[in-house]
């Protein structure tokens, strides 16, 4: 199988096209569940250029909604993030909401018929799993989150990601397109000549990779040596997870989630990246380091020594993915073939030439 066609990378008319059947049609990871621990408590997801309020109401449920009043359309929320008193309320004209989006006060809209249960915030799919937050912005969803991520909630059982918390949250801007990130995540062919830090403490050829699967791809990763764990040298200075099993102890898994989701499961941690398209050419790439709060409570905690062993792995990623849009932008590209431990590009390769024609 050969890569794809220049006009993946560089068309912004199929970018858009993208944008509607991935990010606008499928569920899309916007944060975690700590930062709506309280009722009330909000955060705004921008998915590609739609601003989305995701709060939780009094029941505990997770809800988001589009971050417009149903007035005049002004966006009601301008902070990033921040804490509702058990109401939204535009700054408008006062149009206020309850946490579930119910218009609880509408000032001079008396008579003529007005109803308060005809204009309720616009709703947005959300749902959790393992401490993930997803929206979808679908009118009418195509499937549910649990249908979307297939087998991955047990085959993640034992990481138990609800019960970890943030350490360290980054983000990159990285001029390339989103699909060039998705396949370079997913091959370690670049590792020895790209990723010198990284190829001394795991075998790049080693572990398997899942079959192919409609919501993701993915696989695993053996350590080298003595390493027990991804970091600066190896040396793993933290519990291993609860819930790992010996084998789980002694590998990395890499698994890229439709669309927009990698999850990056270590013996002791996990890291998250999350891609944010906002061109054909530029994507924001969002990234957490997720730790057991248990051993972030502990006096001698270290969480640094992983969080710049993948500062660097991540940077080199970018660059290079920064100079592969140079390469495909240009009118010398033509596709070219992959080898047979390509697998998990191409295969990501067939499911967009399947949704994008």
């Amino acid at each position: 199988m050969k890569t794809l066609e220049g006009k993946y990378y560089a068309d912004p008319g199929l970018f858009r096209e993208e944008m509607e059947r991935f990010y606008f049609g499928m569920w899309v990871c916007v944060g975690r569940s700590e930062q709506v621990e309280k009722a009330g408590q909000y955060f705004l997801a921008h998915v590609v250029g739609e601003s989305v309020i995701v709060t939780r109401e009094e029941s505990g449920t997770v809800r988001a909604f589009y971050n417009v009043c149903r007035h005049r359309g002004t966006q009601i929320c301008a902070a990033e993030k921040g804490e509702f008193s058990g109401r939204i309320q535009c700054p408008y004209h006062a149009w206020t909401y309850g946490l579930d989006g119910r218009l609880l006060a509408s000032p001079h809209m008396e008579g003529d018929g007005f109803r308060k249960e005809d204009y309720p915030l616009r709703g947005v799919g959300a749902e959790e799993w393992e401490g993930n937050i997803f929206v979808n912005l679908a009118s009418e969803p195509r499937r549910t989150l649990k249908e979307q991520l297939g087998d991955l909630p047990e085959k993640f059982a034992a990481w138990r990601m609800s019960e970890l918390r943030r350490y360290k949250h980054e983000r990159y801007e990285v001029k390339s397109n989103w699909k060039l990130i998705v396949e370079n995540y997913n091959e370690c062919l670049h590792c020895p000549i790209l990723h010198p830090a990284l190829n001394k403490v795991t075998n790049y050829m080693s572990g398997d990779n899942d079959p192919s699967h409609d919501g993701y791809v993915g696989g695993s990763m053996e350590f080298r040596g003595g390493a027990e764990t991804m970091s600066v040298d190896g040396v793993r200075r933290r519990d291993f997870l609860p819930g790992l099993n010996e084998e789980q102890r002694k590998v990395v898994l890499y698994y890229a989630v439709y669309p927009n989701l990698f999850l990056s499961f270590h013996p002791d941690y996990v890291m998250v990246h999350r891609l944010w398209p906002k061109a054909v050419d530029r994507t924001e790439v969002e990234t957490e380091w997720l730790f057991h709060p248990a051993e972030m409570t502990k006096e001698d905690f270290c969480g640094d020594d992983a969080v710049e062993f993948w500062d660097l792995t991540n940077r080199e990623d970018w660059w290079i993915t920064e100079q592969s849009q140079k390469g495909v932008s240009s009118r010398g590209y033509v596709p070219g073939p992959y080898s047979k431990s390509e697998g998990l590009p191409a295969e990501f390769d067939r499911k967009i030439r399947e949704v994008v024609k």
